[in-house]
């Protein structure tokens, strides 16, 4: 009884893990990891292939910085 209980957390947390941002998805991953523990199944959460970040997009210094400036 208590696995199929953490079995439901950790699914749920899944779901909102999908839909939700980069950061927030990291967390709710190892939040599901750790009820996967609890119940029971600690391989399964591990299987999951986690989204690369996407890389920031930093514009060149040379639209901030014009002749004259320092």
């Amino acid at each position: 009884m208590e696995q199929e209980f953490y079995k439901g957390l950790a699914q749920r947390v899944r779901d909102l893990a999908d839909r939700a941002d980069p950061f927030t998805r990291r967390r709710l991953l190892k939040v599901a990891e750790s009820y996967d523990a609890k119940g029971g199944r600690a391989g399964q959460a591990s299987q999951r292939a986690e989204r690369p970040l996407p890389l920031p997009r930093i514009p060149p210094t040379a639209i901030f910085t014009g002749p004259g400036e320092a």
